[in-house]
């Protein structure tokens, strides 16, 4: 159990790197442009990538149960957004749906392995 755990953290924290990293890659894999400002770039780096790395590296950091549990919460968090997005904004399929199943794969794991 505690090596699923592991693994979850180590891919949100390189999913996260991607955005603080790459932020213009990332852009580009979710579909999203900047209209000439650099504030995208700054919400990709912040929201996408150092949250990410930042609540993976707690994690390990942390070890704990519970610290694993509340990254479960946040990914049901990202889970739901994803869903409501699906049914109100119709995101291009597969991609929304791969993402969203991501989502609710680590969320589920996380909160069930670690309740």
């Amino acid at each position: 159990m505690d090596y699923i755990n592991i693994a979850v953290a180590l891919m949100t924290i390189a999913l996260g790197c991607f955005g603080f990293l790459a932020p213009r890659f990332t852009m580009g894999a979710l579909n999203l442009k900047t209209d000439g400002s650099t504030m995208g770039l700054s919400e990709i780096r912040a929201s996408v990538g150092c949250l990410f790395v930042a609540l993976g590296l707690g994690c390990l950091v942390l070890g704990t149960a519970e610290a694993y549990y509340m990254m479960g919460v946040a990914y049901v968090g990202a889970a739901v957004g994803r869903l409501v997005s699906m049914i109100v904004d119709k995101p291009p399929f597969p991609k929304g749906f791969i993402y969203f199943a991501v989502e609710a794969v680590f969320a589920g794991w996380l909160i069930l392995a670690n309740t």
